[in-house]
């Protein structure tokens, strides 16, 4: 499962995640899977050529569908991931994340981080849990008082109810960090733990 080859109405690239065994997103599902059939039909033609027949073509076939295969393996297959950090103190950090999510090599997409805006909606909670629900895990932002945050705290007892993996990395380079209660060890964010804790 990589992301959606689909492109938007604008032509942007679509930023979905594909549904296993399908090129495409939920919301392009309509659109025609064609890489496999067109592998496969080249190759029932190749095979028809070098060995002329029915037993040609399925050869050819399974050849051509055996090549797409291999080439799907080099996707690389991201994490869906809920970002949890304290709004009030490190909103800075979302932006972070969210920009290492976008780079080529990351292991992670972020699906949606803390909601907890200035102003919180009344059910705000249940926007969190649904958006923790389609999550793969839940990564925690430290800041200094990331691990007192009502928020955060909130997210992490969400997560731990709907069964979820929960990381938490330290956001800044300097400083002295708490670990969140029940988020898990804390790690320095590193490209080499990113794809530890992610695999």
């Amino acid at each position: 499962m990589g992301q959606c080859k689909a492109s938007t109405k604008k032509g942007h690239k679509c930023s979905n995640l594909a549904i296993n065994g399908s090129n495409y997103c939920y919301s392009h599902k309509e659109s025609l899977d064609s890489s496999p059939i067109i592998s496969s039909v080249i190759g029932g033609l190749l095979g028809n050529m070098l060995f002329p027949g029915i037993g040609g073509i399925i050869f050819g076939s399974a050849t051509g569908a055996l090549i797409n295969k291999i080439g799907e393996k080099n996707v690389i297959i991201k994490k869906k991931v809920f970002v949890s950090f304290d709004f009030d103190n490190d909103k800075v950090l979302k932006g972070f994340v969210i920009g290492q999510s976008k780079l080529e090599q990351s292991p992670f997409m972020v699906i949606d981080h803390s909601l907890k805006e200035a102003a919180p909606e009344a059910n705000w909670k249940d926007k969190a849990r649904a958006a923790i629900r389609r999550s793969d895990i839940v990564m925690v932002i430290v800041g200094p008082e990331t691990y007192r945050a009502p928020g955060v705290l909130a997210e992490i007892a969400m997560a731990r109810q709907e069964g979820k993996p929960v990381i938490q990395l330290i956001g800044y380079r300097n400083g002295e960090y708490r670990a969140v209660e029940n988020a898990g060890r804390l790690y320095r964010w590193t490209w080499e733990n990113l794809r530890k804790l992610l695999a």
